[in-house]
């Protein structure tokens, strides 16, 4: 292979090799993707790559400026820049061991090796020949404890060229540092990935020459994926991967957790809108809790367990509908955000959408002639029991079958379909959420009509000003000085 095959980079389908090289696009200033970066371009990378691997290689861990040294355990704990023994001993010529050996080792270390030496085999990653076998001193292999993290025993490594050797000595630009586990983001959307890698590489130069660890990586690892779909302007034609690594001699892992595309897209959108900000404020306050931010349980939920972004948001919805002092509007936004997230994220059809709210305003109607929170307590209590919601929903169909309701004329309450999807057991048909966003549309319809309980004996307390978390505040807040695209 040619030198100028040596130094074009080349993405493969290996997501860390990936992110590797859109780092290295950053660190060459490129205006495009890494398949846009020149020869030229590439070794300037390169000497930045060695640079800071050179300043690390003589800093301890622990010193004010030793974080880059720290974090290069995670990702090459056998290397020269950081191994125990790299002072220890003596040169070839019996002197002992000073910094600029230590700096020549990493420099040898990051150099391509000669070409006498090349095996005569193809890059595993991308076909081209390859420059020598790696394994956990260069190539963050990033599996299972189980596996040990290395290559067995004797086997020669990972077969890899240089441009794909040298996206893992770049990899940790691209990532959020810790000085343990690491976390990347990665998706085949490659407008994503190259805004979030150039956004995180600055942030990562700027701790390589200052030494000082910037807020934003002590960010819980799920709530910088929403900080970066944020800070995205275009739409997300992808899902987003959060990978969770480490690649040090003790405790190596790789965790792998995915937003599809349509949520990835749905948070996207809703934290940089400004009209469902008042719903999502509402949203992640219905998130926190006494030990952790809203923003952090609700990225999580996002990332583990979707379902339980809708449930937790209707559950705020009733506790703040059955407050003294209510917020309409604010009810209003948070139950037009759930319908957006039923819609966008989990694709309900529209037809059966309508007929929950349907039924819903014509509950409304019923529920808001009650001067107390009982009634909306218990429908709220049946909402998770088969058999006590058909019952409320028969007695309160008898109720409106008693009655004229000049708005809806002769319909019945409840029609054949509705009781399908509320009560329906076969495997496809959601009954829960089918149930809460009957709720929803109940809770919505109160608040069109300006409904309040009267009962305010009961639960003197109830009214609390609820104060939202400096973390919650913060990610609310960022973007409104104009600093988001």
């Amino acid at each position: 292979m040619s030198g100028e095959e040596q130094s074009r980079l080349v993405l493969t389908s290996h997501p860390l090799q990936r992110l590797g090289a859109h780092a290295l696009a950053a660190l060459a200033e490129a205006k495009g993707g890494p398949e846009e970066v020149d020869a030229a371009g590439f070794q300037s990378a390169m000497r930045q790559v060695i640079q800071d691997a050179e300043r690390a290689s003589v800093r301890e861990s622990k010193a004010p400026d030793g974080f880059w040294q720290k974090a290069s355990l995670s990702f090459f704990p056998n290397s020269p820049m950081n191994h125990p023994g790299r002072r220890k001993g003596k040169t070839a010529d019996g002197h002992a061991k000073t910094d600029a050996d230590v700096r020549e080792a990493v420099r040898s270390w990051l150099t391509i090796p000669d070409p006498s030496r090349w095996p005569a085999v193809g890059c595993v990653l991308c076909g081209r020949d390859a420059v020598g076998f790696f394994g956990k001193r260069d190539v963050v292999l990033a599996e299972s404890e189980s596996y040990r993290n290395s290559t067995p025993r004797g086997h020669e490594g990972v077969a890899l060229c240089w441009p794909c050797l040298c996206c893992f000595y770049a990899l940790p630009y691209g990532c959020q540092l810790t000085g343990g586990s690491s976390v990347a983001l990665h998706s085949w959307d490659e407008g994503f990935v190259r805004r979030t890698v150039r956004d995180q590489v600055r942030r990562n130069r700027q701790l390589a020459l200052t030494g000082q660890e910037s807020d934003r990586h002590a960010e819980v690892r799920e709530v910088v994926a929403l900080y970066a779909l944020k800070h995205y302007s275009e739409r997300i034609t992808d899902g987003v991967e959060l990978l969770v690594f480490n690649n040090n001699n003790r405790g190596q892992l790789l965790e792998s957790h995915e937003l599809q595309q349509p949520l990835a897209e749905w948070l996207r959108k809703t934290t940089r809108l400004s009209g469902r900000m008042r719903g999502f404020q509402a949203l992640v306050m219905a998130h926190a809790t006494k030990q952790l931010a809203g923003i952090v349980v609700l990225a999580r939920n996002a990332f583990y367990t979707p379902t339980r972004v809708v449930t937790t948001g209707v559950n705020h919805l009733a506790d703040c509908l059955m407050r003294r002092s209510q917020d309409h509007a604010g009810t209003h936004a948070l139950a037009d955000l759930l319908k957006s997230f039923v819609t966008e994220v989990m694709q309900m059809n529209e037809k059966d959408l309508t007929e929950i709210r349907a039924t819903a305003r014509k509950l409304g109607g019923l529920l808001n002639s009650a001067t107390g929170r009982g009634p909306l307590r218990e429908l709220r209590a049946h909402l998770r029991n088969s058999t006590q919601l058909r019952s409320w929903m028969t007695r309160h169909a008898v109720l409106w079958a008693g009655a004229p309701h000049e708005e809806f004329g002769d319909e019945p309450l409840m029609s054949t379909r509705l009781a399908v999807l509320l009560f329906d057991p076969s495997p496809d048909n959601p009954t829960w959420l089918h149930r809460d966003l009957l709720f929803v549309g109940v809770l919505e319809e109160l608040a069109r009509l300006g409904w309040r309980a009267k009962d305010d004996d009961e639960e003197k307390d109830d009214e609390v000003a609820v104060q939202m978390h400096k973390d919650d505040e913060k990610f609310m807040k960022e973007g409104e000085e104009g600093d988001l695209p």
